[in-house]
């Protein structure tokens, strides 16, 4: 390679970097596309895995998905009203099958529901299917996103919000941990941030 004959260390940062992505010279993706595993975002409502997993695929150049967001362009309804008519059951059993289906492509970043990962399965698919992220949350930094953002089914008619993410995350961290291959604390960071650290932990092979 004619970057290391001339040492031009821009080039060389270069060429690592599209081995690793697996692009070919033109920008494309080459056919190491299919040795690329998918990096998978997991944590609690109000971690910012929307946010965070747009900013790294672009950084990646690579496609996101967001696993609500997917399941709401394909009922047709929003999230708040699957739980109103079908109840958490009927949702799970949808998303059950989303997560299923968009763990087995390749090369994606994939953002998931704070519960994705109660069911035994769906964690098994999560961990074969990628490198999962856990974005680690204090319940403060919590209550100060869910009180801005949008409907959550699980949190709407509960007198004490605090107490209730407190409930959530007791039984949903030691998940969050059991399935994750890194974990990335958010609190007090940036979106940019919070992906330059997942960059810096991702393994090079």
């Amino acid at each position: 390679m004619s970057c290391y004959r001339n040492g031009d260390v821009r080039c060389l940062i270069t060429a690592t970097l599209d081995l690793r992505l697996g692009l070919d010279r033109q920008g494309g993706f080459s056919l190491k596309m299919k040795e690329i595993r998918n990096l998978i975002l997991v944590g609690p409502m109000g971690s910012g895995k929307s946010a965070v997993g747009r900013q790294l695929a672009r950084a990646l150049r690579r496609p996101f998905i967001d696993c609500d967001s997917e399941l709401e362009k394909r009922t047709g309804v929003d999230i708040p009203l699957i739980f109103e008519k079908e109840g958490e059951a009927g949702f799970r059993a949808r998303e059950r099958e989303l997560i299923a289906e968009l763990v087995a492509r390749q090369g994606v970043v994939l953002s998931t529901g704070g519960g994705a990962i109660l069911l035994d399965e769906n964690r098994q698919r999560l961990r074969e299917g990628g490198v999962v992220i856990y974005l680690e949350t204090s319940i403060e930094q919590q209550l100060k996103r869910v009180r801005q953002g949008e409907r959550r089914p699980l949190l709407t008619g509960a007198p004490d919000l605090e107490g209730r993410l407190t409930e959530l995350m007791t039984r949903r961290a030691p998940l969050y941990a059991e399935v994750a291959a890194l974990t990335v604390r958010t609190d007090g960071h940036r979106v940019r941030e919070v992906v330059d650290q997942i960059l810096s932990q991702l393994p090079s092979d």
